[in-house]
């Protein structure tokens, strides 16, 4: 009976213990799984990543074209420099260069050279009839422009006669004129001369052209093209920099034609002034 009782007691306790075991294997199971979950869990969170890293990679990329892009720009355009060649293509820069350069000047002056016309006859009457040529003298010395130049010299000659004072306005104008149309012939031989070194760059790449098919002795598309490139490239240049240039030309020359009438009613109405007065003799 003691055997068998040890018996069923060492079973019990080895049943228990494998219950135990087989409890403790069954929380460390799950404990062990927590990891594998968490990893999955984290390997589902990162799932959604590759599919985040093709938009992050898109906006990467369309960044990347939008520079690559505007670097592109600049790269065509200094490429297209160099194709059509550099001897050329620098003269035509420089004449556009230089074109620009007179053009401002000219309309920095011309509009310098813009008076109230009206306002000065009015002050010049009102001078004269205070205090006579030498105060009107001294309003058109203190006025710019060739508006007032011109009638400073005719008060300065008041009193040699009307005809003296009208020869005066009519010599100092043009004078005044003169200086007013003052670098327009540069402006004018830079657009002539932009589309004429166009048309010689042209000239001179169909001659490459056809020098390199008769080297090759074959009409190949590459060939041709590459020349004809060339000179369609520089007639572009020499175009774009006459139209540039005859845009500001036209426009200064409408201004100083506004100027030269502004001059001639001025001049006018100075003498009308000067004979109610009666400063000539």
């Amino acid at each position: 009976m003691k055997r068998i009782f040890l018996s069923l007691t060492m079973t019990l306790a080895l049943l228990c213990i494998g219950f135990n075991v087989s409890f403790a294997q069954a929380d460390v199971a799950p404990a062990g799984e927590e990891p594998v979950t968490a990893t999955t869990d984290t390997n589902a969170a990162a799932a959604p990543k590759p599919a985040a890293k093709p938009e992050v990679k898109m906006e990467a990329e369309a960044e990347a074209d939008v520079v690559e892009e505007e670097m592109s720009l600049h790269q065509a355009i200094k490429q297209k420099f160099i194709d059509g060649g550099p001897f050329f293509m620098s003269i035509v820069l420089i004449c556009l260069i230089l074109g620009l350069a007179l053009s401002i000047e000219r309309i920095l002056y011309l509009n310098m050279a813009s008076t109230n016309t009206t306002k000065l006859l009015e002050e010049v009457d009102s001078a004269l009839q205070s205090g006579g040529v030498e105060a009107a003298k001294e309003v058109c010395r203190n006025t710019r422009g060739p508006v007032a130049s011109i009638f400073y010299q005719g008060l300065d000659r008041a009193d040699h006669g009307i005809e003296m004072v009208e020869k005066s306005v009519v010599s100092y104008g043009s004078v005044q004129m003169g200086q007013l149309e003052k670098g327009l012939s540069w402006i004018s031989l830079f657009i002539a001369l932009a589309p004429m070194l166009g048309f010689f760059g042209t000239v001179i790449g169909m001659i490459g052209a056809f020098d390199a098919i008769a080297a090759a002795n074959n009409i190949s598309p590459g060939i041709v093209a590459q020349g004809i490139g060339v000179a369609l490239i520089t007639t572009v240049s020499g175009l774009l920099v006459a139209m540039v240039l005859q845009v500001f030309y036209n426009y200064i020359v409408a201004k100083v034609d506004s100027i030269v009438n502004e001059m001639e009613d001025a001049s006018i109405s100075l003498i009308d002034i000067m004979i109610k007065h009666q400063m000539t003799k």
